[in-house]
């Protein structure tokens, strides 16, 4: 039997390529192409993908194998909903918890997140990005929402960068991030928390041109 931890390095190994986009939603993963590409024995793969089946961030369809998680349209704008919300009520908490040694961490972040959109630099912004967001789950100071929202993130994690490949998404998402860092900056809780919840729905024209990218990946 494979040691846990031989099974954890594979999850962790496979988790980084499916968010990393090397297995795109839908995907279906074969065994022995994991097998082959990890250099280990069926079992530890198996129970990897047992462990990201629990995490949410692979599925398996009886008697068809194991896919990649990929959500509807409508499952996908529940999901974007409830993460709104989680992200938002971080943001309002880290407005008010984040010390001034976390506030600077996070500037250095959102610094680099400008560097790298300027520099028209998607894998960099979308890496910053991520920790941007990390930061503010953080910053709230609240264990149960820091692990949820970084749950859900991960299981959101391939939408979320898909969707900075809509045209001028970078520059907007970089805008709707000095919003959110100046609210938290200023520790203005209400404003952070509606900066966030905006950002993370991706509402009016800028879902619209997401989903139809979405749908162009699902035809």
């Amino acid at each position: 039997m494979a040691s846990a931890r031989q099974s954890e390095k594979v999850r962790y190994a496979l988790e980084s390529a499916i968010l990393n986009g090397d297995f795109p939603p839908g995907t279906k993963l074969d065994f022995s192409e994991l097998e082959a590409r990890f250099e280990c024995s069926r079992t530890p793969i198996r129970e990897a993908l047992q462990l990201l089946e629990n995490s949410g961030l692979v599925q398996v369809a009886p008697k068809r194998g194991t896919f990649v998680s990929q959500f509807s349209i409508d499952e996908l704008t529940e999901r974007f909903e409830v993460m709104a919300e989680l992200e938002g009520l971080a943001a309002r908490l880290a407005a008010r918890r984040m010390i001034e040694p976390e506030i600077a961490d996070l500037e250095q972040s959102h610094i680099a997140c400008t560097n790298f959109a300027h520099a028209n630099d998607f894998d960099g912004y979308y890496n910053e990005n991520s920790r941007f967001h990390s930061k503010i789950y953080k910053g709230s100071k609240n264990k149960f929402l820091l692990q949820e929202a970084t749950r859900l993130h991960a299981v959101l994690h391939p939408y979320r960068r898909m969707q900075l490949r809509a045209r001028n998404r970078m520059k907007e998402s970089l805008s709707e991030h000095e919003t959110v860092f100046q609210a938290i900056k200023t520790g203005d809780g209400v404003a952070a928390q509606q900066a966030m919840i905006s950002h993370v729905k991706i509402q009016g024209e800028s879902f619209n041109d997401f989903l139809a990218a979405l749908r162009d990946t699902q035809t």
